[in-house]
């Protein structure tokens, strides 16, 4: 880029235009020592009157720091060759000689170059873009200032509109004597009496103690008595509700047994820590009252629809959003209790708050957040606030996490207070235990002990074996698993209602499927529940694993298993892997978040899972009067998946909820209460059952229809069809031993259409007439004839040699005692010392397994569960 030189002399002063001249080149060189060669550079000058103008009687006084200055090359000066140039030219050599010195480029030479130079050019652009910017927040700043201005002006005016109401209010002489009179009124409310510890102490016992025997009172039910047999009135008396409640406190004198007074300290710990953590005594008060009422309201409901207390896992069907749906669940002959406990909420809201404002402590521990340091008093009261908080905090944590630890010591101490948990059996444990210990103590859950022989070896050696067992049994089968689409159905809670004792129909509720069991492989399943628990026998149909070799705590793997695990295997991932993608669909016509469904069954590893709430959400939800969404439309949203398969085998898994419980009378046209011929039933219990057995009759047409939609599918499909539970309707066959098998069997079969090569399959009666969900699977490739993988293997043998296990929840003491049960092939319960030395080893063999997946370290790889050796 060229450099302009101006032509003149370098002392002459900045002022005078000059012409420019161009410099190709040139070097620095000292500057003399003298002043005056300093005082000829003008760029370095710095000027005392620089505010003033330059004239003779003003002279500028500089002093320059610069030691060299820029001298062109001779050769470099670009110009006209005239002859006073040319003699120029020639003196450029002397004045180098002569040191004449030239003077730097001046600012506007070095301007002059930004238009020549591209960095420049953007510098330029960059430095306008940013006074742009400047001005533009300028001008927005000070519109904002002004909008401030005018908004503090506005509120300004308004404030002093309200303050001079106010005043020409309270000028009233009216007002002025209400004023007055609550000025004379303060320094005696002011110096209100305060509550004493002990005040609050009795109210602490009262209110806690009313709380533990309402929840022992909502554990109990009214007994009912045939009508020839003979009671005398005091035993109906002892064995009323009020008398069982009596007794539950009356035990501390008359049996030295202290569970009132374990369930008082397990309560009494939250209500100590609100008071402790608040520091309001009165507001924690209202707050445990409250939730203590409402938990025994909601247990009391439950007991009396499933036999079972509310337990910790039940907690996350709130915490996902679902609190909404609890109250569709209430029966309608315990609204009153509802109400009843509402209105009982409110005047004792009403009077916590009297109390609170007659209360001159307003501080349980008196404390100074604000001073905290300002004396001995605030330090030794915040210090102490801040203190008990914590501790109470830690005594209940500790004392509920240790409650089913043995050894632990408040497991120590509930058991010195007679303390004897009953956890396979959560019905009986809250009758005798109380619900607040059975609640707390299965707060923690460990899935299963680790067994003594557990390790890499053993489980190394256990994979040997059925692998090996897997191909004998392959050599035989002639089909792949995978080649057919399979579809899982969970019926909610159906059975055939004429299996139970004591109930009979003029007409069938089931024809259809009962026909279709005669031709198919079917059975009765043994059921882990009676009247919920759903989520667990789907747990066991999904991933092959049995609830009774778990430890008792562990009530629901779904809640407190599942979502703790980082990998679970289930059947369907057989079908994700045989087409290297996600071929596995759910469906549920109910809320997405019930049990965990949601984020478990993404674990499970299903493509989607569609629910009325999911997004999208299930295409048909019709329901039949005021039921929930019928089977019908259930199974057509099935059909519409299958549609858009495009002939690719896939998994199917569905939850249906047409027969949910409640059952009140809601179907408009029910022909059972005309063709009801049982005896011995309340009319409660008449009404829940013709609603029931109508909803069977609306399930069993409609699978029919389904399975004949299946069969003009030219494509191989088998379906897996089960009722998870009994509906707890049967109170009157419930209260007889007898009758509690008959109350633990379900409804399944295994069908595949024509399309199928396995179209009309049967299995042996030994192989069939009794099951467990988790042999479902295993069931399923025996009647498809097709082959299995090392773990189906198993679930075979242990099949063949144990038909069912279960663990139940039951009204029986003798019944599920020992944590598991089992049937042999003619349905009879056998007890497990009775098992043969080769069952005995295969259900071992199954434990350590199922250890290994739910809580070991997962020795098994994922191959030998997914993949055909």
């Amino acid at each position: 880029m060229p450099i302009f030189s101006p032509d003149r002399h370098a002392c002459a002063p900045s002022y005078i235009k000059l012409t420019k001249q161009p410099i190709a080149g040139g070097t620095y060189r000292p500057l003399a020592d003298n002043e005056d060669s300093n005082a000829c550079a003008p760029s370095t000058l710095s000027g005392h009157h620089s505010s003033k103008l330059y004239t003779q009687k003003s002279a500028i006084h500089a002093t320059s720091d610069n030691t060299s200055v820029f001298i062109p090359n001779v050769d470099a000066l670009h110009l006209p060759e005239t002859a006073d140039n040319k003699s120029g030219n020639g003196a450029f050599g002397e004045a180098g000689n002569d040191n004449i010195h030239f003077t730097p480029l001046s600012a506007e030479i070095q301007l002059a170059q930004t238009d020549e130079h591209p960095l420049m050019q953007a510098f330029e652009v960059c430095k306008q873009a940013a006074r742009t910017t400047t001005n533009a927040l300028s001008t927005a700043g000070h519109a904002v200032v002004k909008a401030a201005k005018t908004t503090g002006h506005a509120i300004h005016v308004a404030a002093t509109a309200v303050k001079t109401a106010w005043h020409t209010f309270t000028n009233f002489k009216a007002v002025q004597l209400i004023i007055k009179f609550f000025r004379k009124a303060y320094d005696p409310w002011k110096k209100r009496m305060r509550f004493s510890y002990a005040f609050y102490a009795i109210v602490f016992t009262l209110l806690t103690s009313a709380e533990v025997i309402f929840l022992q009172w909502g554990v109990y039910s009214e007994p009912e008595y045939a009508e020839d047999s003979e009671v005398d009135y005091t035993t109906q008396i002892l064995q009323s509700v009020a008398g069982q409640t009596t007794r539950f406190v009356s035990q501390i004198w008359l049996e030295q047994k202290y569970q009132f007074l374990l369930n008082f300290i397990g309560i009494g710990l939250i209500y100590l820590a609100l008071v402790f953590v608040l520091n309001r005594f009165w507001i924690a008060t209202v707050i445990f009252g409250a939730a203590m009422t409402a938990y025994g309201v909601a247990n009391s409901i439950k007991m009396g629809l499933r036999n079972e207390p509310i337990l910790p896992s039940d907690l996350s069907f709130v915490s996902n959003g679902n609190g909404g749906s609890l109250l569709s669940f209430i029966p309608k002959d315990q609204q009153a209790l509802v109400n009843g406990a509402i209105t009982v909420l409110i005047w004792f809201s009403c009077a916590c708050l009297l109390l609170f404002v007659l209360d001159g402590r307003r501080r349980f521990i008196h404390c100074s957040w604000k001073h905290p340091s300002s004396n001995a008093k605030n330090i030794i009261g915040t210090s102490s606030r801040a203190l008990a908080a914590i501790l109470s905090i830690v005594l209940l944590v500790s004392y509920t996490w240790n409650l089913n630890i043995p050894g632990a010591w408040s497991y120590t101490l509930a058991t010195n207070l007679g303390y004897k948990p009953v956890p396979w059996n959560t019905y009986e444990d809250a009758k005798s235990n109380g619900p607040a210990t059975t609640f707390q103590s299965l707060v923690r859950v460990k899935a299963m002990d680790k067994p003594s022989e557990y390790s890499k070896k053993t489980m190394e050696k256990i994979a040997a074996r059925y692998t090996k067992e897997a191909n004998k049994i392959n050599t035989s089968r002639a089909n792949i698993l995978t080649d057919s689409t399979v579809i899982l159905i969970l019926s909610e809670s159906f059975s055939d209602p004429l299996r139970v004792p004591g109930i009979s129909f003029d007409i069938d509720p089931m024809p259809n499927i009962r026909a279709l069991k005669d031709v198919t492989t079917s059975g009765l399943m043994l059921s882990p529940g009676y009247g919920g628990g759903t989520a667990n026998i789907e747990y066991q149909s999904l991933t092959g694993m049995n609830l009774a070799n778990f430890n008792d705590q562990l009530i629901s793997p779904y809640q407190q298993l599942v979502p703790s695990q980082k990998n679970v295997y289930t059947f369907n991932q057989i079908w994700n892997d045989a087409c290297q993608a996600q071929c596995s669909y759910a469906f549920h016509p109910y809320l997405k978040n019930f049990y965990l469904r949601d984020s478990n069954y993404k674990k499970f590893g299903f493509k989607y899972f569609r629910t009325i709430d999911s997004k999208p959400a299930l295409k048909y939800q019709d329901h039949i009067d005021a039921g929930y969404v019928s089977d019908a439309s259930a199974y057509q949203n099935v059909i519409d998946q299958l549609n858009q398969s495009d002939g690719e085998s896939q998994f199917i898994q569905l939850v249906t909820m047409q027969n949910h419980l409640p059952y009140g009378d809601y179907y408009t046209n029910n022909e059972f209460k005309e063709a009801d011929t049982s005896t011995g039933l309340d009319e409660n219990e008449e009404v829940q059952i013709d609603t029931y057995a109508k909803g069977i009759s609306y399930t069993d047409q409609a699978t029919a229809t389904f399975l004949d939609q299946l069969n003009m599918i030219e494509q191989p499909i088998t379906v897996i069809f089960y009722g998870d539970h009994l509906p707890g309707i049967y109170a009157s066959a419930a209260k007889y031993k007898e009758n509690q098998l008959t109350l633990h069997e379900s409804d399944y079969f295994i069908w595949s259409n024509s399309s199928s090569s396995s179209a009309g399959s049967k299995l042996s009666p030994e192989e069939s007439d009794y099951s467990s969900s988790n042999f479902f699977m295993a069931s399923a490739a025996e009647h498809m004839d097709a082959k299995i993988t090392p773990f189906l293997a198993l679930l075979t043998e242990v099949h063949q040699s144990v038909p069912a296990a279960g663990r139940f929840a039951s009204t029986d003491a003798d019944w599920g005692t020992g944590s598991a049960s089992y049937l042999d092939s003619s349905g009879q319960l056998i007890k497990k010392k009775h098992l043969s030395s080769e069952a005995k080893q295969l259900l071992e063999d199954y434990r350590l397994i199922q250890y290994d997946q739910t809580a070991g370290k997962g020795y098994l790889s994922e191959n030998w569960f997914n993949r055909v050796p």
